[in-house]
């Protein structure tokens, strides 16, 4: 499995976002590559499909369900809901345990 958290330099919810994704794998007992990918420009945004920071995506596929829709990238925060900039630990859970195709 691997989990990538796309984010911009300076983001507040990047270290909070790391720290429960990695308490959510601890708590399901398993284990993951965790990669950090910076988006440093709207460029990039673009590039990476970055729905703002930070974005956790396991296998490529973003842990919201409702995200596959989105078509606006740029280098700003992001909101999730119910907990403002950080996912909550429900819809990290759900992805994680969800069936995925190999990355």
């Amino acid at each position: 499995m691997q989990i990538d958290i796309l984010y911009f330099d300076g983001c507040p919810n990047h270290a909070p976002t790391v720290a429960r994704v990695q308490q959510v794998l601890a708590d399901l007992a398993l284990q993951a590559e965790v990669q950090h990918i910076a988006v440093a420009s709207n460029e990039d945004a673009i590039q990476q499909c970055f729905l703002g920071s930070p974005t956790v995506r396991v296998n490529g596929v973003d842990i919201d369900p409702g995200a596959h829709d989105w078509t606006e990238y740029s280098l700003s925060c992001r909101i999730y809901p119910g907990m403002a900039g950080l996912p909550p630990d429900d819809m990290i859970r759900a992805a994680l345990q969800a069936p995925h195709p190999p990355a």
